[in-house]
């Protein structure tokens, strides 16, 4: 079977209407499957909806989630055109909740094999474990970032929208080499799962913490394979569809969040989840995840300038020793990120306060919590 058995093409005319592009647009430059099947092979970033959402406990029909997105986003204007982008359509919902994931699984394997990024519209959260079980197929160990309100380890909940995080690190064999949480609200969390992130030595941030220093998070979501975000961690003022909490981050930060998903080498999979037409008002929610996927081009766009790691004229390097420890930082010339030196001699992303930290003979917490695991 090929991809294309597991998609429905985009039903243009019910998304535009009476309206016409505007040369520039992106709804008139990007190849959209309507009617003939897209050249993927082409593509960089490969935009796929699925609006399965039995696992967020809501049964019937299909969320229009994704067209309703794609409605704003093809009104925005290309910026970047030599980052080539296909929309591939929506996966075909399947008889049981089942089918849809594994079809979307995947969707998502046969594209990534190709080196290719894909943009999964959702749905509700729990489609994020269509992106891991993609590089479990393919026995690769990776790093996930999450951005959510809440942490989705809630047991006594029936529907998997809530609690699919735990089959994600409890599953055998398991792949997760690390994962990554952003953005929780401490009064929506019982401690406990803290407590359980940090027993897996998993990293967490609150969402008060990264609003203060955005590039402290930016190093983690460049480590990582899998992105997800659930529109949860974004303000109600900002994304009216969010009826969870009136606090998050502000359009701005989730869209600099989406930017850094771009600009990850790693990057393989990035899911926008839990966006509820219904819930929206005057598709303001749509508008703001729009900017999102506009974001991820231009963190594409922003990575195309980035050296690589192993061509050391494109960086200052800069000899360092705390607490006894010898080793070197790295700061790109073209774009100014950082990565530091484990004592195995492996470079991770870091920030320029873990740089400040071991330039005062501290332990920078990054560096501490990579050799703890």
């Amino acid at each position: 079977m090929s991809i294309q058995d597991f998609l429905v093409p985009v039903n243009i005319l019910e998304i535009t209407g009476d309206e016409r592009y505007k040369p520039g647009q992106l709804g008139d430059t990007i190849n959209i499957y309507t009617e003939t099947f897209p050249d993927v092979e082409q593509a960089e970033l490969i935009i796929v909806g699925c609006g399965e959402q039995r696992g967020g406990g809501i049964i019937g029909s299909v969320s229009q989630a994704p067209d309703m997105i794609r409605k704003k986003f093809y009104q925005l204007f290309y910026w970047h055109e030599k980052i080539k982008l296909v929309d591939i359509g929506n996966i075909q919902q399947g008889a049981s909740y089942n089918d849809t994931l594994v079809a979307l699984q995947m969707v998502i394997s046969d594209l990534t094999a190709l080196g290719k990024t894909v943009i999964i519209l959702g749905g509700s959260h729990d489609l994020t474990l269509s992106q891991y079980n993609a590089c479990k197929s393919a026995e690769q160990l990776v790093e996930v970032t999450g951005v959510d309100a809440l942490i989705d380890l809630d047991m006594e909940s029936p529907f998997k929208n809530d609690n699919f995080l735990m089959e994600m690190f409890t599953s055998e064999p398991n792949y997760v080499k690390h994962y990554n949480h952003i953005g929780f609200q401490s009064y929506l969390v019982h401690p406990g799962m803290l407590q359980t992130l940090d027993k897996l030595k998993f990293d967490f941030y609150r969402v008060g913490h990264v609003k203060e220093d955005m590039d402290e998070v930016e190093p983690a979501i460049r480590s990582s394979n899998i992105f997800s975000f659930d529109i949860n961690a974004i303000a109600n003022a900002y994304a009216p569809a969010n009826l969870l909490t009136p606090n998050g981050f502000n359009g701005e930060e989730a869209c600099k969040l989406m930017q850094y998903a771009g600009m990850s080498s790693n990057m393989q999979s990035i899911g926008i989840y839990g966006y509820n037409p219904q819930q929206d008002r005057e598709e303001l929610t749509a508008m703001q995840i729009a900017h999102m996927l506009w974001y991820i081009i231009d963190g594409r766009h922003r990575r195309s300038k980035e050296a690589d790691i192993s061509d050391l004229d494109n960086f200052n390097e800069f000899q360092i020793a705390f607490s006894e420890i010898e080793t070197s930082f790295l700061q790109s010339k073209k774009t100014g990120r950082w990565w530091m030196q484990l004592p195995n001699k492996n470079y991770i992303p870091c920030s320029y306060k873990d740089y400040l930290m071991a330039s005062r003979d501290e332990i920078p917490e990054r560096w501490f919590r990579a050799q703890q695991r």
